[in-house]
């Protein structure tokens, strides 16, 4: 999509050119052009890729929100965890990508957890303590980028847990939010959420990394006062991620129902 392109791009020129340069403002600009002209021809066409009346039920705005807010934690914590193992600490691209491997094993050993949360609290409550999880779990990579590959670790597991809670809960919720003859929307809505995020997470952190360290991040290992001042900004951006995180998916969270399905309906 236009508008997340652009958008996404902003924050990049902001950094490389200023905030105010003819470079970024026109970014932003075309940005805020390509979304309106995106809206005004979905509330027009009489066959809308993406029927914005849909977004008039709660279920599907929240849910939808609370996506957004798992994926901008998941690809933000991702990205800056690979630089965190490959440069900071020097691992080579094999080792940092086993560092990952809490964070799989857990997505897949969490179902049972998110789940069985959704069946005995329903999906508001459920996917609210999958936001707090997300949100604590952020806080605490902020202090834990000083502590060692232990301590990281440690917040990955809790932090996954949170993400497959809420999204579980929140992909059920779409579809079963959806007419019986629209649930296939349901689906593509909760993956374009999910896209979303990810765009987002990767370009904040991304630009928050260039803003607080460097723009220009050197190949191959980095000097101890590099490290240092990457760590800082990682402190700084996961507490940032920790509030923003935890007040959309907390938002969005609000929204749900009671329900206790757990299984998306067909």
């Amino acid at each position: 999509m236009l508008f997340r392109s652009l958008a996404c791009y902003t924050l990049t020129s902001g950094v490389e050119h200023g905030w105010t340069s003819p470079a970024t403002l026109g970014c932003a600009l075309g940005a805020l052009l390509a979304g309106a002209a995106f809206l005004r021809h979905e509330r027009r066409t009489p066959e809308p890729m993406l029927d914005l009346g849909l977004f008039s039920v709660g279920t599907v705005r929240g849910a939808a929100i609370a996506q957004v807010g798992t994926s901008i934690a998941m690809a933000g914590v991702m990205f800056g965890l690979i630089l965190h193992y490959q440069y900071a600490y020097g691992w080579s691209p094999m080792r940092a990508g086993l560092a990952n491997l809490p964070l799989i094993v857990t997505m897949i050993l969490a179902t049972p957890v998110s789940e069985g949360l959704g069946k005995r609290f329903g999906h508001r409550i459920a996917c609210l303590v999958g936001a707090g999880l997300l949100a604590g779990s952020l806080a605490g990579l902020a202090w834990a980028v000083d502590h060692g590959y232990a301590a990281i670790a440690a917040c990955i597991v809790v932090m996954t847990v949170g993400l497959r809670t809420v999204m579980t809960i929140c992909a059920v919720a779409l579809v079963d939010a959806m007419p019986a003859n629209r649930t296939s929307i349901g689906t593509a809505l909760n993956d374009t959420a999910q896209e979303v995020g990810t765009s987002v997470g990767t370009a904040v952190v991304g630009t928050m990394v260039a803003a607080l360290v460097t723009s220009t991040l050197p190949a191959g290992a980095w000097s101890s006062s590099l490290a240092a001042s990457f760590f800082h900004g990682e402190r700084l951006t996961y507490a940032a991620l920790a509030v923003v995180v935890g007040l959309v998916a907390g938002w969005g969270a609000l929204t749900l129902t009671d329900s206790r399905t757990v299984e998306e309906a067909h």
